[in-house]
């Protein structure tokens, strides 16, 4: 069928109109964007999401996800922690571990104009994200003895500034064999009319399809097939903005392992009734993620009799899925999950032919979220976290979840790491770092790792000072 005839079925009346003034090679780039769209799904979507706007109902049968406690507070769970990090580090040693990074963002947030992964980050040396994940996983995979598999979703806006980043800076020492980019899918922005906007002369108005578009996006890039030539089972899944995550957490992946889970979470323990962070609950018994402007306050509020909240479990979007899960959710091409309507100010092309940026929301954006995969497996597991060693987000310049606070979590988990080697750490009265101090994650990745370096390495660490370790 021709792309008019598609157009005129489902009634994408302005978008007929601008084709027929369009230039040839504006009209060809608009045609080859729309003949990619799933134009039956599509129309669905608008039906459901845009025509109507859908309302988060919250079960009835809601109740507080249960999780495994961490540390272990039994010596049954200590025997059973030892046994999964001991299955985690095989698993490891086996090659059936890959990472998995989301970077499709840019860092406009942190007033930087670039790939968010090409932000500088750490305290000292400025390294960037992506070189602290790289020497993270180099890292990984030398304890391991074996180079751990990365793939790297970017987005279309990105991902040529991602690959001239890494090849400039020569893979920051990794096999560039080893290392997968691909691009998570778009979707097109949608008019409150229905109709699908131009955002420029040769482009429809395209937006990344969230993050639980990362699993179609594997599918679709080959990523699946060659996990599986390669081996791979489980994938550690975490996002660019988090350089405190473990890129690969033995005892996380042992566990998901022994538990026979399909996909797997990091929690950690909410700070207040209304923490930034999607809240874990059971409801026919389903693990799923209530986010949290959708939870109601008396929900949100609720304490167990020792005064800890009674849904105390927030997701930091740290997981681990396994594979053939993944291909099973995207068998037939297609992400078989909800969507997300997101209300947007979305800047287009109007029938002049001139950019308009309008002043309120004016279209929907469609998003998929990755924990919308929890309640369609069949087993699920949820391990509790250390703030400290787990989260540190870094989405805006200064204040909470900033660059700032991401370095300052950086310096005190690293302060900790050398305590924890005999290093005297000078403190100031609240109790934090009266240094800064930054351990390359290219020869410290755990706390084995900081006892071993210093351990024939005599080190002083004067108050204020600025200092760096590793290589």
């Amino acid at each position: 069928m021709a792309i008019s005839d598609t157009l005129k079925q489902y009634g994408q009346l302005s978008l007929i109109a601008a084709l027929e003034k369009a230039a040839p090679a504006d009209k060809a780039a608009i045609e080859k964007q729309l003949d990619a769209i799933n134009w039956a799904e599509l129309d669905r979507l608008i039906k459901e999401y845009v025509f109507q706007k859908p309302e988060t109902a919250i079960p009835d049968d809601l109740t507080p996800a249960p999780f495994f406690p961490f540390p272990a507070n039994t010596d049954e769970l200590k025997a059973r922690y030892a046994e999964a990090e001991k299955v985690g580090n095989e698993l490891l040693a086996q090659g059936k571990v890959a990472a998995l990074i989301v970077a499709g963002g840019q860092g406009t947030r942190l007033g930087f104009d670039g790939p968010k992964g090409t932000y500088p980050i750490t305290p000292v040396l400025k390294k960037t994200l992506f070189q602290y994940f790289a020497e993270s996983l180099a890292r990984a995979g030398e304890k391991a003895g074996k180079p751990i598999n990365w793939y790297i979703m970017t987005s279309e806006l990105n991902d040529k500034p991602t690959r001239d980043f890494f090849a400039a800076n020569n893979y920051f020492g990794l096999n560039p064999e080893n290392i997968m980019f691909f691009t998570q899918g778009m979707m097109p922005a949608i008019a409150y009319n229905g109709q699908l906007l131009l955002g420029g002369k040769d482009t429809l108005a395209l937006a990344p399809n969230g993050h639980g578009g990362t699993l179609l996006a594997l599918r679709k890039s080959g990523a699946l097939d060659q996990m599986k030539a390669n081996g791979v089972e489980y994938i550690s899944y975490f996002q660019v903005d988090n350089p405190l995550v473990p890129v690969v957490d033995p005892l996380f992946i042992g566990l998901h392992h022994l538990e026979g889970s399909e996909i797997s979470a990091r929690m950690l323990p909410k700070t207040n009734p209304y923490e930034k962070l999607g809240n874990f609950c059971i409801t026919g018994g389903r693990l799923q993620i209530i986010e949290y402007s959708d939870m109601p306050a008396e929900l949100a509020e609720r304490r167990k009799a020792d005064g800890t909240l009674d849904f105390l479990a927030g997701s930091p979007a740290i997981h681990v899925i396994s594979r053939e899960f993944i291909e099973r959710l995207t068998c037939d091409g297609q992400l078989h999950m909800p969507w997300h309507r997101a209300d947007k100010k979305v800047a287009y092309i109007n029938e002049n032919g001139d950019l308009v940026k309008p002043d309120e929301t004016n279209a929907v954006k469609l998003e998929s979220f990755i924990f919308d995969a929890l309640p369609l497996a069949e087993k699920t597991m949820v391990l509790e976290g250390c703030r400290e060693e787990l989260f540190a987000p870094t989405k805006n310049a200064t204040g909470v979840d900033s660059a700032e606070s991401c370095r300052a979590m950086l310096v005190a988990r690293d302060a900790r790491r050398m305590e924890l080697a005999g290093i005297k750490i000078p403190r100031k009265a609240d109790g934090s770092p009266d240094c800064i101090v930054e351990l390359s994650p290219r020869s410290v990745f755990d706390d084995a790792d900081a006892i071993e370096f210093f351990k024939n390495n005599s080190v002083t660490i004067a108050p204020g000072e600025v200092k760096a370790f590793g290589k």
